[in-house]
């Protein structure tokens, strides 16, 4: 597998938001605008508010995914396979990187959340139980949601922008 072209890897270290299409139960596509973190190398993770998304289900039953560039050009895409991840010691790490781009945006309470995500870093690293204020950072840390994608296939320019976010769908 080649190393991804050095338009995309700049794209993916500057934007905030990418495009990921799965399939649903039914067979039709989805595509859900999330945040994410990169790892620099092919692997990307998807993260968000905590709580439960449609798209978490989605991408555990069918792991096949595309992802879609947004921010900046060209607008590339690439096959990946998506592991949602469950236990709470294999994601935090992820976690913690992806909470860290995030606070690295303009305007962000990032003094704050950095001093919070530190203490719970050197909570973890001492072994400490999940007392006090560690318990409401051990619920939301377990509440977000965590995909790991693994950009597995070799990347595509496209001549037009990625599809749209596909519209909420009304309840059952």
């Amino acid at each position: 597998m080649s190393e991804l072209p050095a338009a995309l890897q700049q794209i993916l270290r500057d934007s905030f938001v990418i495009r990921t299409t799965v399939r649903l139960r039914d067979g039709l596509p989805r595509t859900v605008e999330t945040t994410y973190w990169w790892d620099g190398e092919r692997r990307i993770v998807l993260s968000g508010f905590p709580g439960r998304r449609d798209w978490v289900a989605s991408m555990r039953r069918s792991p096949r995914v595309v992802v879609h560039s947004v921010e900046g050009a060209p607008w590339f895409e690439i096959d990946g396979t998506a592991e949602v991840l469950r236990d709470r010691e294999a994601r935090l790490p992820f976690l913690y990187a992806f909470i860290e781009r995030w606070t690295s945006r303009p305007g962000f309470p990032r003094r704050r959340f950095g001093f919070a995500l530190g203490a719970v870093r050197l909570n973890r690293r001492l072994r400490l139980p999940w007392w006090g204020p560690f318990w409401l950072a051990r619920r939301i840390f377990d509440a977000m949601p965590c995909v790991v994608i693994t950009l597995d296939g070799e990347p595509r320019v496209r001549a037009a922008p990625p599809p749209e976010p596909s519209p909420p769908r009304s309840p059952q």
